[in-house]
């Protein structure tokens, strides 16, 4: 590989570029290029809201005629295949770029290695492997939903200082500050959809949107698994299912099982009256036992959904772990103290399971996150 002193700059720069977009791009990843002549950045973009275009093609528009002779850095190897729109490969190729750095080779089969051959028969110079760890990071959802047919998960915990995520009977309670609560908001809108049980969405009546001010408009779609239907319809879930997309997970036809809180319906029929009345409100009911999450996660990336936060309670947080389904766990340690009546949390960190790596730890004033990792 022949880099030089200044590839890894400007990688690192469209890595960043690259997380813009995160949860926003569909199906396509988000992908950050830089076009860069005689150490000038000529042209930048990352992928577009809705997953096109392309990062690639809007770097180049914007380089111009500056583009040939240049060099495009690229978080992942640029697309070989018509789809939509021609390869991004071919307009490299006819903007004249002299090289490509590429942080990450794509695993999707109708590019894999097709890209860097199209590029290197066309006589420019390529580079791959630049800043690899870090751009695996950053387009952890799309690999993850191509290697592994499913979304990358993340689990988010908040622990009071005497191991509770929550008390009994009082939905949700404050267990954070306003700055680590200002941080999950982020963490969601870069987040394709977002997951509870039904005994949280009972007892908390979340909304569970972004409500960082200019963000609002990139809240998660909002899962529920509720076996029986019994979200009820006075929720904040349903009342703005129209606004922000609610899809409820219920057991598959004759195999109900006990839910997370919540009643269960006395029969098919009012299973039926109950899937009705949601679907009139805007809920999307889809039939999957929620507690396999094994076949679940494999429905949800048949949807496009490339990431998934798992907020809540302790019975699904247990549920991804046990199932070994968890990729990154963000756990949030407060000074509160919970007391009486406290629902302990499914780990801490001391029995984090083996397989993650601990990549580091911040402060958000006297609340501490410690983030951990599984390889992808």
């Amino acid at each position: 590989m022949s880099t030089t002193p200044h590839d890894e700059r400007f990688m690192a720069a469209a890595i960043r570029l690259s997380r813009w977009h995160l949860g926003r791009t569909a199906t396509n990843p988000s992908v950050g290029c830089l076009i860069v002549r005689d150490g000038v950045i000529v042209g930048r973009a990352v992928t577009a809201l809705g997953g096109r275009p392309h990062a690639e093609t809007q770097a180049l528009a914007e380089a111009g005629a500056l583009a040939r002779g240049a060099t495009a850095y690229v978080t992942l190897e640029p697309c070989s295949h018509h789809g939509r729109t021609p390869p991004c490969s071919e307009a490299l190729i006819a903007y004249g770029v002299a090289r490509v750095v590429i942080s990450v080779t794509d695993p999707d089969p109708r590019v894999s290695g097709r890209g860097i051959a199209m590029l290197r028969e066309a006589g420019i110079e390529v580079d791959a492997g630049v800043l690899e760890a870090e751009g695996q990071k950053s387009l952890a959802a799309y690999l993850t939903r191509q290697t592994k047919n499913r979304p990358y998960v993340t689990l988010k915990l908040a622990i009071s200082a005497d191991g509770m995520i929550g008390r009994q009977g009082e939905g949700q309670v404050a267990i954070t500050g306003p700055l680590a609560r200002a941080q999950v908001q982020a963490l969601r809108a870069e987040t394709d959809a977002i997951l509870v049980g039904i005994g949280t969405a009972i007892a908390d009546d979340p909304l569970l949107t972004v409500r960082s001010p200019g963000l609002e408009s990139q809240s998660p779609i909002r899962i529920v698994l509720d076996p029986s239907l019994a979200l009820p319809l006075t929720s904040k879930l349903v009342e703005t299912a129209r606004e922000v997309p609610v899809i409820v997970v219920a057991s598959e036809e004759g195999s109900l099982s006990q839910a997370e809180g919540g009643n269960l319906p006395a029969d098919a029929t009012d299973m039926d009256s109950r899937r009705a009345v949601l679907e009139a409100a805007g809920v999307e009911v889809v039939h999957c036992n929620p507690y396999h999450p094994e076949v679940l996660l494999p429905a949800l990336a048949t949807r496009g959904i490339s990431s998934l936060l798992v907020e809540g309670g302790a019975k699904t947080a247990r549920l991804f772990l046990e199932a070994g389904l968890v990729d990154r766990i963000q756990l949030y340690q407060a000074p509160v103290v919970i007391g009486e009546r406290g629902i302990e949390s499914p780990l801490d960190a001391t029995d984090i399971p083996s397989g993650f790596a601990h990549t580091g730890t911040l402060m958000f004033g006297e609340d501490r996150l410690d983030e951990y990792e599984r390889g992808l």
